[in-house]
């Protein structure tokens, strides 16, 4: 499945998050990340997420489609996260 993940979290847990993100999608822009997950990777990553947020004051937010083909995504300005593939 295709994921976008959004995320406001607190300035101390930033970097934190961003980092268990990008462990398992692209960064697109500032709190902003998208990719190809299967279900297992997606569980892992919400729990990996989980550890570190604090419920009561930051906020996550998955976007969830089949395929990549069926998303269009169009940037206006600068492209800050690019493409980039893991091997």
């Amino acid at each position: 499945m295709f994921v976008i993940m959004a995320y406001d979290v607190n300035v101390d847990r930033v970097n934190k998050v961003l980092k268990i993100g990008r462990r398992y999608l692209n960064w697109v822009q500032n709190s902003l990340l998208e990719g190809e997950l299967t279900k297992a990777q997606l569980e892992r990553m919400k729990r990996d997420i989980k550890k570190v947020i604090d419920k009561d004051e930051d906020s996550v937010v998955f976007y969830f489609l089949r395929r990549q083909q069926y998303m269009q995504r169009e940037i206006i300005g600068q492209d800050k996260g690019g493409v980039s593939l893991v091997l």
